[in-house]
C-alpha cells in the first residue's frame, strides 16, 4: 500500500507540474473559452464536505441538521487575497482556527476581486486561475475548521474593484450607456458581465474538495453585494429590479444555498414614517435602498443589517449609542417576524478606535449590546439569527486594518466575550453528537 500511495503521489505531482507550467506560460485564463484540466479530488475531503448538512431557512429562523442555528460570526474580508501568495497563506488557517477556537460558526468574506491587484476577475469573463485556487483553499480550510462562509459577490465601494470597475470595463469596451457608477444596476451589458461572473463562480469545481461551489455545504450563503446603494434613483426602483433579477439568476443555478442582498438596513420610501425615523439620519433616506422592500424579494432567504454607532452618531454619548444599537437591531428583527417572515442577521457591526475619546470598555459595551439583543431574540425563537463582528484579523496584518479591526489574541476581554456569546447560543441548539462535544470542550473554561 505504501508503494502504491507513493506512485499515486508522483503522478499527482507530475500532473500538478504540467498544470503549473501551462498556467505560468499562459498567465490569465479566459474561462469563457477554455477549461483547464483539474487534479483528482481528494476523496476524504470531498466525502467530508459532501456529508455536511446545508444551513436552511424555515420561516423566520435558520436551521442546521434539524435544530435551530445561530450565526455568531465575524468578517475577515481578506481571506482570498491572503491565500494567493505562499508567504501569507498561513494567515487564512490561523484566522479560521482562531475563530473556531472561540466557537464562532460563520465567517463573511469577499469572493470577488475585480480588476485590482491579485484580481479574481481580470476583465469581463476572464479569471485568474491562481486566485481561483486561493478561493478554493479558503473554502476547503473553512470546512476543515468547522466554519461556514457567507461569500459576498460584489462591492458597492471601489475597494477590490466594485461596481466602479464593471462600469469602467463597459465604458472602455464601448458598450457602456453611462459613466455613472450606478449604471451597474441598469446597464444591460454590465448586468450580463455580472451574470457571467456569477455562473463561473457558482459552478466552480474546487480543486481541493472536488465539489462545485453550488454543492458545498461549507458555504452557508451568497450575498449579492456588500452594502448596495443606488443614490441616482432614490425611489429604490432601479436597485429593486436589479435585486430581483440577480436573485432569480442565482437561484436558477443554485437552489441549495441561502441568499441575501447585503443591505445595511436603511428604511426607504416604501416604509412607514415610524420605520424611516429609525434611520440614523435623513441622508440615509436617499440611498436608493429600501430594507423591507429589498428583503421581501421572493428569492432572498434572509435579511441583513449593519450597525456602526460611532460613524452614525458621531456626537452621541455612549449611553445614546447603546440604546440606538439595541433599537436598530430590534426594529429589524421585528420586521423579520411581522413583515418578512425571514431571519435577520447583523452581518457587520463594529466600534472605531479612531474616534476621539475611544476606550476599549466602550467597544466591549457596544459588542455586549449587540450580543444581548441577538441572544434575547434567539432565546424566544425570534428572527434575530446572529451577528458578525467587523472585522477580525490575524497577528501581523496591520496593513489590512481599518478603524474597526481587532486581533482577538491581543484583547483578552473581547476574546472571552466572543466565546461567551458562542457558548450561550450553542446551548440553545441542544442536541448531542460531535458538534455538541466540540462546543462543551470550547466552553469548558467559561463554566
Amino acid at each position: 500500500m505504501a508503494v502504491g500511495s507513493h506512485l499515486l503521489l508522483y503522478h499527482i505531482l507530475g500532473a500538478a507540474s504540467c498544470v503549473a507550467l501551462v498556467y505560468f506560460s499562459l498567465g490569465e485564463v479566459d474561462l469563457r473559452h477554455l477549461s483547464l484540466p483539474t487534479l483528482p479530488a481528494f476523496p476524504s475531503s470531498r466525502a467530508a464536505a459532501a456529508a455536511l448538512p446545508f444551513v436552511e431557512r424555515r420561516g423566520a429562523r435558520l436551521f442546521l441538521d434539524g435544530r435551530p442555528f445561530y450565526a455568531n460570526g465575524w468578517n475577515s474580508y481578506w481571506l482570498m487575497d491572503q491565500a494567493v501568495e505562499p508567504s501569507t497563506r498561513h494567515r487564512v488557517s490561523r484566522m479560521l482556527r482562531a475563530g473556531a477556537e472561540m466557537g464562532l460558526t460563520v465567517c463573511r468574506t469577499w469572493a470577488f476581486n475585480d480588476g485590482a491587484y491579485n484580481a479574481l476577475q481580470v476583465s469581463p469573463g476572464r479569471f485568474d486561475e491562481r486566485v481561483f485556487r486561493a478561493l478554493d483553499l479558503v473554502v476547503a480550510e473553512a470546512g476543515r475548521h468547522g466554519v461556514r462562509l457567507v461569500l459576498s459577490l460584489a462591492n458597492n465601494l471601489e475597494h477590490y474593484g466594485g461596481k466602479t470597475q464593471y462600469v469602467r470595463w463597459a465604458w472602455e469596451e464601448g458598450v457602456g450607456l453611462s459613466a455613472s457608477n450606478d449604471s451597474f444596476f441598469s446597464d444591460p451589458a454590465i448586468r450580463d458581465y455580472f451574470k457571467v461572473y456569477l455562473k463561473t463562480l457558482l459552478t466552480r469545481e474546487n480543486h481541493l474538495t472536488g465539489l462545485q461551489y453550488r454543492d458545498d455545504p461549507t458555504i452557508m450563503a451568497w450575498e449579492l453585494m456588500n452594502e448596495p446603494r443606488c443614490a441616482t434613483d432614490p425611489s429604490g426602483d432601479t436597485l429593486q429590479r436589479w435585486i430581483e433579477e440577480m436573485a432569480a439568476y442565482v437561484k436558477s443555478i443554485d437552489k441549495k444555498h441561502l441568499l441575501t442582498v447585503g443591505t445595511e438596513g436603511f428604511y426607504g420610501p416604501s416604509s412607514p414614517k415610524s420605520k424611516v425615523s429609525v434611520n440614523p439620519g435623513y441622508w440615509h433616506d436617499n440611498y436608493g435602498a429600501d430594507f423591507i422592500r429589498n428583503s421581501n424579494t421572493s428569492d432572498i432567504d434572509f435579511a441583513s443589517i449593519h450597525i456602526y454607532p460611532d460613524k452614525w452618531l458621531p456626537h452621541g454619548k455612549l449611553e445614546e449609542k447603546l440604546k440606538y444599537v439595541s433599537r436598530w437591531i430590534a426594529s429589524h428583527v421585528a420586521d423579520g417576524e411581522k413583515d418578512l417572515g425571514k431571519p435577520v442577521l447583523t452581518t457587520e457591526f463594529g466600534v472605531s478606535h479612531a474616534v476621539k475619546g475611544f476606550d476599549e470598555s466602550h467597544r466591549d459595551a457596544v459588542y455586549k449590546a449587540v450580543f444581548d439583543t441577538v441572544y434575547e431574540s434567539a432565546q424566544r425563537g425570534g428572527a434575530g439569527a446572529g451577528a458578525f463582528v467587523w472585522q477580525l484579523a490575524a497577528e501581523g496584518m496591520e496593513a489590512y486594518h481599518d478603524d474597526f479591526a481587532v486581533v482577538p489574541s491581543e484583547m483578552p476581554s473581547l476574546h472571552r466575550m466572543l466565546k461567551a456569546q458562542s457558548c450561550r447560543l450553542a446551548k440553545l441548539r441542544r442536541g448531542e453528537g460531535e458538534e455538541a462535544k466540540r462546543t462543551r470542550s470550547i466552553c469548558a473554561d467559561l463554566s
